[in-house]
């Protein structure tokens, strides 16, 4: 199961390496996928800017559920953290038995950034690695990627 490869998928976006690292840290509700949920009627999305934050979701009815740990904040560099997703798409509770999601922000201009998610460490997850692996692993940028390129472009203004 150690085999289990990563999954990186990347997008460049117009944006400064630092807007970008704000827009992604700060408005996971805008580009978190609605499908890629655990609480009924979410209404929050939250990355905990510190190593040893939590980013969780709120539903309508207070209920809280961490998706993961932050295990390294490096801004604007890079925020990893770790993913807490169980059989059948279900939370767990335990970051031993979760992998990690890496974020790595790379200036390649003075207003682009590349921004680099990679799935990390999938063996974690034991007997469902590879079914995990499967469902991430598809062309570059994915759904989530797209969407936050898309926030990104209706927060940062165009150049005249």
């Amino acid at each position: 199961m150690a085999s289990t490869p990563d999954v990186a998928k990347s997008v460049t976006v117009e944006a400064t390496i630092e807007q970008a690292f704000a827009i992604f840290a700060s408005k996971p509700i805008e580009w978190w996928p609605e499908s890629h949920v655990f609480v009924k009627d979410r209404q929050a999305i939250t990355i905990e800017p510190f190593v040893g934050g939590r980013y969780f979701e709120r539903g309508a009815d207070g209920e809280e559920i961490a998706w993961g740990t932050i295990t390294e904040w490096d801004p604007p560099n890079r925020l990893v953290m770790t993913w807490r997703v169980g059989p059948y798409w279900q939370p767990i509770f335990d970051d031993e038995k979760a992998s990690f999601i890496k974020v790595d922000f790379v200036a390649v201009g003075p207003t682009t950034t590349k921004v680099t998610l990679t799935h990390a460490d999938l063996h974690r997850h034991g007997e469902i690695a590879e079914g995990i692996h499967k469902a991430l692993d598809g062309p570059s940028p994915g759904e989530t990627l797209e969407k936050y390129a898309s926030v990104v472009d209706k927060h940062v203004p165009k150049a005249a």
